[in-house]
């Protein structure tokens, strides 16, 4: 997938370098391509020296209302399956507070068929016809980006939740 050249994407942990601006004289595996914007997906990228994924998180541009995205792209990994089992897959995982809107499963389907990450099929046979989903070769790409995110997000999160204890053990002033 190819992106035009965009600035280089802060690192979020505050090191002095960035996964766009790696030290050479370092073997710590950082990016040593320029981070990237995805201008459709709005994921800001680079890629390690092995050609991984490596991410700063979502770009000034990205969405977010993609939560969805990541779990569909894993649950196609795995080969051909249907709509209605996505949902029900995505249910069993509980990305969400309640029931798994069946509308915005298809919506994301729908958009990710159109930015070729997808493809469909009317499969018939026993029972009604239904639309088999799978992954293309560019949906795999956007799969391990996704898996560079979610990496990132956890670091991230695991960096707020040790602040986050840290500061509970402090007595708490109102007011400040």
């Amino acid at each position: 997938m190819s992106v035009p050249d965009a600035p280089n994407v802060p690192d979020p942990s505050g090191d002095a370098g960035s996964a766009a601006d790696p030290d050479p004289d370092t073997d710590s595996g950082v990016a040593a391509t320029p981070a990237r914007i995805d201008p459709v997906n709005g994921i800001a990228s680079a890629r390690d020296r092995s050609g991984a994924p490596v991410h700063r998180g979502w770009a000034p541009i990205g969405s977010h209302h993609r939560w969805m995205e990541p779990f569909v792209l894993a649950l196609l990994a795995s080969g051909h399956v249907h709509g209605y089992a996505i949902v029900g897959q995505l249910a069993e995982l509980g990305i969400t507070n309640g029931a798994v809107d069946v509308g915005q499963v298809y919506r994301t389907l729908r958009d990710l068929e159109q930015q070729g990450q997808v493809r469909s099929a009317w499969a018939t046979g026993s029972g009604p016809a239904r639309r088999d989903y799978e992954l293309t070769n560019a949906g795999f790409d956007a799969l391990d980006e996704w898996a560079a995110v979610m990496k990132e997000r956890t670091r991230l999160v695991a960096e707020f939740d040790a602040l986050y204890l840290e500061w509970v053990t402090l007595p708490r002033v109102a007011g400040h």
